[in-house]
C-alpha cells in the first residue's frame, strides 16, 4: 500500500469518527505511524538477481517481488524452469555483465557453472557474487534453501518450504514400503544418472534403489543400449512419455528394445523441470514419483 493509500484510509478513520476520544486517536495516530515505517523496512531488504536457472527458482519461492532485480535468460525455459510462468513477471537478463551493472543489485546469485567470465567481471566490478553449488542430496537441497532464505531475509520462508519437503518424503516412503524397486534413471542418448545425483537422492528418499548402483557409474555416465537391457533394472525413470522421437538423441529411449523390456507401464515419468535444479521443486518431484508407481500398479 502506497503511503498516500495510507493517509487517505487514516484521514477516513478520523472523519468516521473512530479518533473521537483523544484515546482513540493516539491509537490510530500511533497505528499510522508504524504502517509510515514499514516501507523503510522492505527498503532495507536486499535487492538481487540472478544470472542462473537453479538460483532463479530458489529466489522466486522465497524473495518478495520488488527484492528481484531480474532473472537469467533461461528463466522462462517452461522445459527446464517449474517457475517458467511466474518467471514472465520479472526483467530477464542477457547473461552478461553489463545489464546487471546498470541495474545495480545488492547481490547477484549463481553457480560455479555460470560463465566464469561474467562471474569474475561482476566481482571486479565490486559486485558481491553469491555461488550455489549443484545439489546431489537432499541435504543439499535443504541447505540451499537455507541458505537463500537467510541471503533474502525470509527464513521463516525457507522453512515452510522444508517442511513441505519433510512431508512429502514421509509420503512417498510410506507409499513404497511394501516393495523396494530398482530404478535405472536414464536420459537422452543412454546418459544415466550416477548414485551422487539429484535423481539418485529423489530415489533414495522415496525407498526406491537406483539401479545405475549396478552399472558402477557414480556421477553419472553414458550407458550402451546392451549395457542397459543387461542390467534389468524394475522401472526405469524417464523425463518425456512421447512416442515420437524428435532427434537422435531421444531415439535411444523408443528403441525396440527398450519399448519390449519397458512399455508405459513400466516407465516412471517426472518432468524435467521438476528434477533438473535441487530446491523446492524437489516435493513436486516425490509427489510426481508417486503417483507415477500408483498410475502403474506398483503400490
Amino acid at each position: 500500500m502506497s503511503w498516500l493509500s495510507r493517509l487517505h484510509l487514516f484521514r477516513n478513520a478520523i472523519r468516521a469518527g473512530i479518533a473521537a476520544r483523544s484515546g482513540d486517536l493516539a491509537a490510530v495516530a500511533l497505528g499510522f505511524a508504524i504502517a509510515m515505517v514499514a516501507p523503510a523496512h522492505a527498503a532495507d531488504l536486499p535487492r538481487i538477481a540472478s544470472i542462473n536457472l537453479c538460483t532463479d527458482q530458489l529466489l522466486m519461492t522465497l524473495a518478495d517481488p520488488a527484492q528481484i532485480v531480474g532473472l537469467s535468460p533461461y528463466s522462462r525455459d517452461a522445459a527446464r524452469s517449474y517457475a517458467a510462468d511466474e518467471a514472465r513477471n520479472y526483467r530477464r537478463l542477457s547473461g552478461e555483465v553489463e545489464d546487471v551493472l546498470m541495474l545495480g543489485p545488492d547481490v547477484v546469485v549463481a553457480t560455479p557453472y555460470t560463465k566464469h567470465a561474467t562471474r569474475e567481471l561482476l566481482k571486479q566490478q565490486g559486485m558481491r557474487v553469491d555461488e550455489f553449488d549443484v545439489a546431489n542430496s537432499v541435504e543439499d537441497v535443504k541447505d540451499q534453501i537455507r541458505r537463500m532464505g537467510d541471503l533474502v531475509r525470509h527464513p521463516d520462508r525457507a522453512e515452510m518450504q522444508i517442511s513441505r519437503l519433510d512431508a512429502a518424503i514421509a509420503r512417498a516412503r510410506k507409499a513404497t514400503a511394501r516393495k523396494r524397486y530398482q530404478v535405472l534413471a536414464l536420459s537422452r542418448r543412454g546418459w544415466v544418472s550416477g548414485a551422487d545425483s539429484l535423481a539418485s537422492a529423489l530415489l533414495s528418499v522415496a525407498g526406491l534403489s537406483n539401479a545405475a548402483n549396478r552399472l558402477g557409474i557414480r556421477y553419472g555416465g553414458f550407458a550402451k543400449l546392451e549395457t542397459i537391457v543387461a542390467a534389468r533394472p524394475d522401472l526405469i525413470l524417464i523425463s518425456d512419455g512421447g512416442n515420437i522421437a524428435e532427434d537422435q538423441g531421444s531415439a535411444l529411449l523408443l528403441h525396440p528394445a527398450l519399448e519390449k523390456m519397458y512399455p508405459p507401464s513400466r516407465r516412471i515419468i517426472v518432468p524435467e523441470d521438476l528434477t533438473v535444479c535441487g530446491g523446492p521443486m524437489l516435493a513436486d518431484a516425490l509427489e510426481r514419483l508417486v503417483a507415477e508407481l500408483e498410475r502403474i500398479g506398483g503400490l
